[in-house]
């Protein structure tokens, strides 16, 4: 198998529905989460939603964006930080946490769910101590006959343990389905725009003006003309024939406009502030930058790293009494005047000390 194949994923013939007296490992309706992607005429693909700039930004910001934190374990009675498990923020020993957990962020941007496969548990309580990443479409599923319970997994076609899948269950189908036909569009604008760039010369016709010419003669004028326009050099035409033009500019049917338009509308439905994939370069400012580091964890990062969260405080990842937050202090922290300034009033109604703040900052003790 191909390393993108891993990585991506190929789909896979999906077994025929059986019935089972075993109840699923999930206790949820299939169909209501798994039938209407995989039966949508109007889903994109993952190679159209990357070829459209907009969704290959955004999505390298938001995976790269969550992959970059740290996730933290707190003990409920005590509230207090203590050492996570290696498996929260490396599940697989083999590559680094960071492109683990990046790519289980694009699953649940793009499919909606994600999966870890577990590799090796602690012995005394069974708990996940190793667990790799399966690209979604390497997984299909078995169900009950009214396709109700998923009562088995499949990766590349091979049964697999149903305790052994991790699911990550987003917060609705996925930027493929939500968003298909707006992705499709978006695609066949590139492509639109890859043609130009490859030929932005327009469409031409040559029309003789009455007389008749031998084919050899036509020919020869077809070939001179297209070696013409290939090496950009300046071509000559004679009496006989005169040159149209056919079809249209870029700019004639608003080529620019299309795409800025679209690029909008992706990431209004990805929740990405529009200044972060460069669709609105206007709010692009300084002032705002800490307002849109929020607005992105609010709107756009929130709901998958609350998915993620909740998934690896369950009793199969920390013991009970355990929960994961992310730590996001250094992301959203202020620029060095807006911290100092808060930092002199903490200190001053004795909240925080100077080496408390020195501590803070990553800065020497005195």
């Amino acid at each position: 198998m191909k390393l993108r194949d891993l990585l991506v994923g190929a789909p896979t013939i999906k077994p025929a529905v059986e019935a089972a007296a075993a109840g699923g490992y999930l206790p949820l309706n299939a169909n209501d989460y798994f039938g209407g992607y995989f039966s949508t005429p109007t889903t994109a693909t993952r190679d159209e939603a990357m070829a459209v700039p907009t969704i290959a930004r955004a999505r390298n910001i938001i995976c790269s964006t969550v992959a970059s934190f740290e996730i933290d374990v707190w003990q409920k009675s005590t509230g207090t930080k203590i050492d996570p498990p290696r498996v929260i923020n490396q599940p697989d020993s083999r590559v680094t946490g960071a492109s683990v957990w990046s790519w289980i962020a694009e699953d649940l941007l793009f499919y909606g769910f994600a999966y870890l496969r577990v590799l090796n548990r602690y012995s005394e309580d069974g708990r996940v101590r190793d667990a790799e990443r399966i690209a979604p479409l390497r997984v299909t599923t078995r169900t009950n006959a009214n396709a109700t319970e998923i009562i088995g997994y499949y990766i590349d076609g091979i049964a697999v343990p149903n305790e052994d899948m991790k699911v990550f269950m987003g917060m609705d189908e996925g930027l493929l389905n939500r968003s298909g036909q707006t992705i499709k569009a978006g695609a066949w604008l590139e492509k639109t725009a890859l043609t130009y760039a490859r030929e932005p010369a327009p469409l031409t016709v040559m029309k003789s003006n009455g007389a008749s010419l031998p084919a050899d003669r036509i020919r020869n004028l077809l070939d001179a003309w297209s070696r013409g326009r290939k090496e950009r050099a300046t071509a000559f035409l004679n009496a006989d024939v005169t040159l149209e033009k056919l079809g249209f500019n870029p700019s004639e049917i608003q080529l620019n406009e299309a795409r800025q338009y679209i690029s909008l509308e992706l990431s209004r439905s990805i929740g990405i502030p529009a200044w972060f994939v460069s669709s609105d370069p206007q709010s692009n400012t300084y002032s705002n930058a800490i307002n849109q580091r929020r607005d992105l964890i609010d709107y756009s990062l929130r709901p998958m790293m609350t998915v993620i969260e909740q998934r690896l405080s369950q009793s199969d990842f920390l013991p009970s009494g355990q929960y994961a937050r992310y730590d996001l202090d250094d992301f959203l922290r202020g620029n060095p005047l807006e911290r100092a300034q808060v930092y002199e009033i903490l200190n001053r109604i004795g909240v925080m000390t100077v080496d408390e703040i020195r501590a803070e900052e990553d800065l020497i003790s005195s």
